[in-house]
């Protein structure tokens, strides 16, 4: 009995997780992807922009910082967001020659503003919306490991604490190796409007998606410009940005449950009414004929003890 109910718990539980992993379907969002060679015959793209240090490399990425010192670059969308739920995956690289000593990290945006630089990872501090940062170089000691990826969430009152590493205004974090690897690295940030506010990394495997972390109840502004941003200082690293490929979430209608009159009008109608029919009638015929026979046969007894009473 109690292995039965395990197995009834882990086949609902199978199957709250497949309604869940199919509530949405996902719509490419092409004002919000962008794929090699980037730009086109006038060297410009159509959705993003990019500045400061960022250059392209058509064949390979954009390039948001290089392997040196005080560089700073961006690439930002030139439309916000319009749908309120939505998926990012960003393939991305940080690499450079900084045995012990690089950084100083790179940073991913959905704001209300665009384009402006700043000391936070490259861009501008008291923003409105999410960054979300790769920090590759730790300002102070920490319990925790780096490359460090956390994610600030700010209404433009507050200032990012670059001493501390914003250690006390992480809304959510993990430490990941993701730096130097031989592998695409990625990150995926999914965004249910009220909802969550979901990362996760491919760092380790091929399709390997680790968990990072959610952010539960969560509202964002509901026309974000998505942006990149990426610093260097005294240590340095370069800093790529291979793809980004976007999805608008729209819910599915995921109902199967069958109408009741529709059983019904099965039960009473169509095939269903057909064989009933043709059962009742074998059953009537075969009545008849039982019934036809028993009569027969009390007929020709009632013959047969006639003749043998007879003496001749």
């Amino acid at each position: 009995m109690k292995n039965f109910q395990a197995l009834l718990a882990s086949v609902v539980l199978l199957g709250a997780s497949v309604v869940s992993s199919e509530e949405y379907e996902k719509l490419p969002l092409r004002t919000h992807s962008i794929y090699a060679p980037y730009v086109d015959q006038d060297l410009q793209n159509r959705w993003f922009s990019f500045g400061g240090d960022a250059y392209v490399n058509t064949n390979k990425h954009i390039r948001i910082t290089q392997d040196r010192q005080s560089e700073t670059g961006w690439l930002w969308s030139r439309l916000p967001m319009s749908t309120p739920n939505y998926e990012i995956e960003i393939e991305f690289k940080i690499s450079g020659t900084g045995g012990h000593l690089f950084g100083d990290g790179m940073a991913f945006w959905l704001t209300t503003t665009r384009t402006e630089f700043g000391p936070v990872f490259g861009s501008k501090d008291n923003f409105e919306g999410i960054g979300v940062f790769i920090d590759t170089y730790s300002n102070t000691r920490h319990s925790y490991s780096f490359p460090r990826i956390m994610a600030m969430v700010n209404d433009g009152t507050k200032s990012y604490d670059l001493g501390n590493d914003g250690a006390q205004q992480e809304a959510g974090a993990c430490s990941a190796s993701l730096r130097k690897v031989d592998m695409r690295t990625k990150i995926r940030m999914t965004y249910i409007r009220g909802k969550r506010f979901t990362v996760e990394l491919q760092y380790k495997q091929w399709d390997e998606w680790t968990p990072c972390f959610e952010i539960q109840n969560i509202t964002l502004p509901s026309t974000p410009y998505l942006g990149i941003s990426a610093i260097t200082g005294d240590v340095h690293d370069a800093h790529d940005i291979i793809s980004i490929s976007s999805n608008s979430l729209t819910t599915k209608l995921t109902s199967t449950h069958e109408d009741p009159t529709t059983k019904r009008k099965k039960g009473l109608g169509g095939s269903g009414e057909g064989s009933w029919t043709w059962t009742l009638f074998k059953l009537v015929a075969f009545g008849g004929i039982c019934t036809g026979g028993f009569r027969a046969w009390k007929v020709y007894n009632a013959r047969g003890n006639k003749w043998s009473n007879k003496r001749f």
